[in-house]
């Protein structure tokens, strides 16, 4: 991995990010949901080995469109390692099965598809499906049910914003599917709300409930409908929610935050954004899932800013 730069410490100085200190089990399965048609949802699961630190908090992780469980396993493992239980979630309909099997690279597989407005909903309530049956786990003694965060990526990133209280629907007919069991985000390349249809943007995110961390990059631009970075900040800048932080990464593209690339060029600063990722999103969750009074200060003063120097801008509001 590429040094990042000698930069002022870190909030807990023993924090690295080429160390994953507890060792880590993954595993697979699925639950079937009997209410929507039998309906499956393929679950993977992070969790150190070690079971006399816990019960650990629980994190869910939502991949973008086209994804699977499978993604976005640098950050997972190292989260994991530092003591939470991270389980990512599949959605059918939105998933890799998009493209799975068919000729053509798989982006342009899914610029060619319509998502219909049903695959959309049953993903969003995959999310409260999921958290019920997280007490039936086998690791369920290992995890601590009163301390659950959200995160995704993309598609994945709007589920979160969905479940931490974003409203969806237009006039008279729109909703909140807020889940109350979620107590902090992370949201990997935030999703504007496109047809506001009159509405402002206080309408949708304005009913955001929760703290949310927020990261973009200058380069994170839609590869399926194409609009930048600067849309993305919307979310942060009209939401409503407590501790809302940003973080928008200098040269940072859309796929930095999934581990793979898509059709994107390699991108040369791909390492030290990793560390990036990984070092803020674990000062986010130890701050609001652990009660760290010395994350949460590093997040909220000039250390993070510090920190970054030139390789990103950060921002906060209570």
């Amino acid at each position: 991995m590429t040094d990042f730069p000698a930069h002022p410490p870190l909030f807990t100085p023993e924090i690295s990010p080429d160390r994953e200190p507890l060792q880590i089990a993954i595993a697979r399965g699925e639950w079937v949901d009997d209410r929507r048609a039998g309906r499956k949802i393929l679950y993977k699961t992070y969790r150190p080995m070690d079971e006399t630190q816990g019960p650990y908090p629980v994190i869910i992780w939502s991949h973008g469109l086209g994804g699977s469980r499978d993604g976005a396993g640098f950050i997972s493992r190292f989260i994991a390692s530092h003591g939470y239980v991270v389980i990512h979630i599949q959605h059918h309909g939105t998933d890799s099965t998009l493209w799975e099997g068919k000729p053509g690279h798989p982006w342009d597989v899914i610029r060619a598809t319509h998502i219909p407005r049903h695959a959309s909903l049953n993903r969003f309530k995959d999310v409260p499906f999921a958290l019920n049956q997280l007490s039936n786990l086998d690791i369920a003694p290992f995890m601590d049910l009163s301390r659950i965060g959200m995160s995704g990526h993309s598609f994945g990133a709007m589920t979160t914003q969905v479940i931490a209280g974003q409203k969806r629907g237009h006039g008279k007919r729109q909703y909140c599917l807020h889940d109350p069991r979620i107590t902090a985000g992370i949201v990997y390349s935030p999703v504007p709300h496109r047809q506001k249809k009159n509405h402002p943007p206080e309408d949708f995110y304005g009913n955001i409930k929760i703290p949310l961390m927020m990261m973009t990059g200058t380069d994170d631009d839609n590869p399926t409908v194409h609009y930048g970075y600067q849309d993305r900040l919307e979310v942060f800048t009209h939401s409503g929610g407590p501790d809302q932080h940003l973080l928008v990464l200098d040269g940072g593209d859309h796929m930095v935050f999934s581990g793979s690339r898509g059709q994107l060029k390699d991108n040369p600063k791909r390492d030290i954004h990793e560390t990036i990722i990984k070092i803020l999103s674990l000062a986010f969750w130890d701050a609001y899932l652990k009660n760290d009074t010395a994350a949460k200060t590093w997040l909220t003063g000039d250390g993070v800013t510090s920190w970054l120097h030139s390789e990103g801008t950060y921002s906060y509001k209570s």
